[in-house]
């Protein structure tokens, strides 16, 4: 593992601390004598201070240091949780955001020493943040190391009495079975180093059971040995340690110049080890231990059920078990999942291409029972494709919790800014959505949440005169419904005065006095979502530049969902968004316009129709048709294209796909359907000007490309 991958796993470590520090020191806010809170915060502070300082972010490591000694006076019952110190801890946080910010840009944490911080935190601490910290830690070193010393003078007065006492319930690998596993020639290397002045010493570390990079903090003890020891023996493999396949337990042998409290001093101070022995060998020694053994394994009366014991040794072998089977989990580079899908994609074209000649084949073959032979392999190939398809995707979903879990932090900072007092309720975290669209979905949502702080809800005085809880409430529900993710951002505010918002508009010259005669409800919600539009009194750092909701709707529209706006005046107001959950492979409708082939995503269609020409009527120009008592406009594609004008006889059939967005219907009249199949989207391309309605291309099973049409561009 070198150094750039190391820097990766402890910047993704690090951004889980982070958030969870987060969200805890919110939970210790409303508990704040929640002791399993306090714990957990406390050591995730101590986890970030030992990571960032075993690497050498000694900024990060003293910010991080003091914080957990603030945490530790809160543990110990010293020092009560206020708002204040709330606060405090917060802008900490916001720190160290920025720390690893600026490791993951430059693999430096900066040159800010956050010394105000560290003096706010002093205050709580007696003076003492910030100041020298390397005189407490050697302090504690030397106490920690003459417990060391005291222990090993009682354990190790030779190498044969340590491997017998080695403690059976860890899953170290023991002292005895290292040097079973010696040779004669590895214990004679040994004595040769010796001879030349070399330490043979014994290693032997445990790692914290929560910890979540097991293989980083192996790499941190051979990261402190490097260069002043060389390994000659190590359990389990190097291998298998980078690739975590071991039980939070190492061994190895080492040769060096090193004293055992040189490398006791070198590796007490990583983070998260919940043991470390060190013990040194003697090559003489280990030799007299060996053939001991040796004669040992060849008397037939040697002592051996021993390990049979029913009692510890089957809780121990369970509590391995369970420890084995909770880490089934990898961290997989996104980079690496993207190419997955990409080969996934490309096999699909590669499928629709075999599907498309065996239909040639199947027209032109006589032989009937090969025909059937051959159809069933296609279709076979088809399952293969499809859930091989599925299988990568559900790789690449992640929770929706993974974004909407920092909002509650940004809420109450939202609601101190405001003045205001606001609860955020989170729903539906657990639903799934494609990597690619997680990442995208942060800004709009908090976007929406921004706006329904600062213009939805009211502050709590003016909440009690109108009769509602002086607690303003902003609900995110999330859901999957069909080939989509719904998310709606609601609050219990006043809601959208359509009057206010209109006569905004006409005084900014948004729209005409005329145009504002004739518009609807929606319309006028819809003047909210055009750039610089603002409602907003005075512009603050919060809302006012109208940039907010014209974000939210070009960032959907542009991971092909749609957003929509529910209100009722007093009562609240509602914006939901539509997301697809893939944006890499989709299912389609085929269809015919002119002669040529498109495709529209199934997830828009709501159902198609046939109906005859002559049942479609024309007001002012504008076709439409009364489809069971609903009155549903229509679009000719091939004249919306103006590939050529339409030409029907009053008997003639058209055949009408109906899409919806909301309360609103359009009829898509196309020349035929071809049939359903997934298809793989291509992007257009920023050199091609397409319309809005066109939202990217596909390879079709003979080499043709189609274009995907977005039907939501029509309303």
């Amino acid at each position: 593992m070198n150094q750039q991958e190391l820097l990766e796993m402890f910047l993704d470590e690090s951004g889980e601390h982070l958030e969870n520090l987060n969200e805890r020191v919110l939970v210790l806010e409303k508990t704040p004598d929640d002791q399993e809170t306090i714990n957990e915060i406390f050591r995730a502070a101590h986890s970030l201070k030992g990571t960032s300082g075993s690497l050498g972010f000694v900024r990060l490591q003293r910010l991080t240091h003091d914080m957990e000694s603030v945490f530790s006076l809160v543990r110990e019952g010293t020092l009560t949780v206020d708002s204040d110190l709330v606060d405090l801890l917060f802008k900490c946080l916001d720190a160290i955001q920025d720390y690893l910010g600026n490791i993951s840009n430059s693999a430096d944490e900066g040159t800010d020493d956050n010394q105000e911080l560290l003096d706010k935190l002093g205050k709580y601490l007696g003076g003492n943040a910030g100041s020298d910290k390397e005189a407490p830690k050697k302090k504690a070193t030397k106490k920690e190391d003459s417990k060391k010393d005291s222990k090993s003078k009682k354990e190790s007065t030779t190498a044969k009495s340590e491997s017998n006492s080695q403690d059976e319930s860890s899953g170290t690998e023991s002292h005895r079975d290292i040097v079973l596993r010696m040779t004669q020639f590895e214990i004679d290397a040994i004595k040769e180093a010796e001879a030349e002045g070399q330490n043979c010493i014994l290693i032997s570390v445990t790692i914290d059971s929560g910890c979540l990079l097991k293989s980083v903090r192996a790499f941190m003890v051979f990261k402190k040995l490097e260069g002043k020891a060389e390994i000659i023996k190590l359990s389990p493999s190097a291998q298998d340690i980078e690739d975590e396949k071991f039980d939070f337990d190492f061994s190895m042998i080492i040769l060096t110049a090193l004293t055992k409290e040189d490398v006791e001093k070198r590796l007490s101070r990583i983070a998260e080890m919940e043991k470390l022995e060190v013990t040194v060998l003697k090559g003489e020694e280990l030799k007299e231990y060996k053939e001991e053994t040796e004669e040992k394994k060849e008397t037939p009366d040697a002592p051996v059920a021993k390990p049979t014991k029913p009692g510890p040794v089957d809780d121990n072998a369970a509590k391995v078990k369970k420890k084995t089977v909770a880490n089934h989990s990898v961290r997989v580079d996104i980079e690496k999942l993207d190419n997955l899908m990409n080969l996934v994609s490309e096999l699909i074209i590669a499928k629709n291409t075999i599907i498309a000649g065996s239909k040639v084949i199947s027209e032109n073959v006589k032989d009937s029972a090969r025909v059937k032979n051959y159809k069933q392999d296609m279709d076979y190939l088809d399952r293969i494709t499809s859930n091989l398809h599925e299988s990568v995707m559900r790789v690449r979903m992640v929770p929706i919790d993974s974004v909407l879990s920092r909002f509650h932090r940004m809420v109450r900072d939202l609601a101190k800014k405001l003045d205001k007092e606001i609860e955020l309720h989170i729903s539906g975290e657990d639903t799934e959505l494609d990597r690619t669209v997680i990442d995208e979905i942060g800004d709009p949502i908090m976007h929406m949440i921004r706006n329904s702080a600062d213009h939805g809800l009211e502050d709590a005085e003016t909440r009690v005169k109108l009769g509602k809880d002086p607690v303003g409430n902003i609900w995110i529900d999330a859901s999957q419904v069909g080939d989509n993710v719904i998310i709606r951002v609601s609050d219990d505010g006043g809601g959208i005065d359509t009057e206010k918002v209109l006569a905004k508009a006409l005084k900014s010259g948004s729209v005409t006095p005329e145009e504002a005669k004739v518009m609807s409800q929606d319309d006028i919600i819809g003047l909210l979502f055009r750039p610089s539009f603002s409602t907003a009194e005075k512009v603050s750092d919060v809302s006012g530049r109208g940039v907010g909701l014209d974000v939210v709707k070009n960032k959907i529209e542009g991971l092909g969902g749609d957003v929509t706006v529910e209100s009722e005046l007093g009562k609240g107001s509602a914006f939901i968004i539509r997301l697809p959950l893939t944006l890499a492979i989709i299912k389609a409708l085929m269809v015919n316009i002119a002669g040529e082939a498109y495709a529209i995503p199934t997830s828009t269609i709501s159902i198609v129709e046939i109906v005859k020409y002559k049942d479609v009527n024309y007001i002012q120009d504008k076709p439409f048709i009364d489809l069971r008592g609903e009155v549903i406009p229509l679009i000719f594609m091939k004249e919306y294209f103006r590939l050529s004008d339409i030409s029907y006889n009053d008997d003639d059939e058209i055949i009408v796909a109906i899409v919806r967005k909301n309360k609103k219907a359009c009829g898509i009249v196309i020349d035929g359907y071809i049939g359903q199949q997934e298809i793989v989207i291509k992007p257009i391309g920023d050199y091609i000007d397409a319309p809005k309605i066109i939202s990217g291309s596909t390879i079709l099973g003979n080499g043709n490309v189609a274009l995907i049409l977005d039907p939501n561009a029509l309303f």
